[in-house]
């Protein structure tokens, strides 16, 4: 998106030039790196040890990065103008860093806390990252299909198990709510067999037969279908994306070949031409010779 913008400037105005600076692989690792110094700048700060020696120098380092993520955003608005909201990453960027100018006093300053999130501009400035992230979202749909599904069978297996096990143990299954988190905590096998399956089984000899299905359907049928969705996505978007550079390479080629072929016809009507006035030449040699 970013080069389509890039493209449809004028080459040699100074907005493409800030743009192409900005976008140019250099600045984006310099920017990778301040994020990175950063991340480690806002972790020292939450040990007061470290504040007490290095205070000052931490909280000078921080706002001089903080006042290059500014700059930054200031060129890109400059040099997209209102297309820089257009890309996703962008606003992303925009407002991660407005939350960061927020005064550390007033109404909003409990917002302050939430400058850690700078760090998670590494997201939109690694590729890679960025993939997952965009595949995660692309695999909403089907993953909230399948939350849908395990809710639907969380309900139904707390029901039972309120009525099979409320009256003997109402601390875990003594209401649909409490049977519901323990059925969570079972489904991700935390604790389940000693914690509670066992001493309800003590009471409930055969109550196995309510457990072991149930872990067997939401934990390795239910979970593996969410990690099947996201891969199927991400195997997707990367099909999409291979078919697409196919296609802006079938497209240069297209183009490039288009242009030679222009070239060449132009090139032999040249030589035609001169062939021509050869020809003519040689059969009016005459009209050539000097007095």
């Amino acid at each position: 998106m970013v080069d389509v913008i890039l493209r449809d400037l004028d080459p040699d105005s100074l907005r493409a030039r800030a743009g192409r600076w900005i976008e140019s692989s250099r600045t984006q690792y310099a920017i990778i790196a301040l994020i990175i110094v950063n991340a480690v700048i806002l972790g020292l700060e939450t040990s007061g040890t470290v504040m007490a020696h290095m205070g000052p120098f931490l909280i000078g380092a921080d706002r001089i990065i903080l006042g290059v993520f500014v700059v930054e955003i200031a060129v890109k608005l400059f040099a997209y103008r209102l297309r820089f909201f257009s890309v996703a990453w962008n606003v992303f960027d925009f407002v991660v860093v407005a939350i960061a100018l927020i005064p550390a006093s007033g109404p909003l300053a409990v917002l302050r806390a939430l400058r850690v999130l700078r760090v998670l501009r590494l997201i939109s400035m690694v590729p890679k990252l960025r993939f997952i992230v965009e595949a995660l979202l692309h695999a909403v749909p089907g993953i909230a299909s399948i939350a849908g599904l395990m809710l639907l069978l969380f309900y139904v297996f707390a029901v039972m198990a309120t009525g099979l096990f409320g009256d003997s143990f109402p601390e875990w299954f003594g209401s649909i709510g409490a049977s519901m988190y323990t059925l969570f905590q079972i489904m991700t096998l935390e604790s389940w067999s000693m914690g509670i399956v066992r001493p309800v089984m003590e009471q409930y000899p055969h109550a196995w037969l309510f457990f072991v299905p149930f872990i067997l359907i939401a934990t390795f049928t239910m979970l593996n279908l969410f990690i099947g969705i996201i891969v199927d996505t991400m195997q997707t978007m990367h099909e999409a994306d291979h078919a697409r550079d196919r296609g802006e390479i079938e497209e240069t080629i297209h183009q490039e070949g288009g242009a030679i072929e222009e070239e060449i016809r132009a090139l032999r009507n040249d030589i035609r031409a001169l062939r021509t006035t050869l020809a003519s030449e040689q059969a009016n040699p005459d009209n050539n010779r000097v007095d």
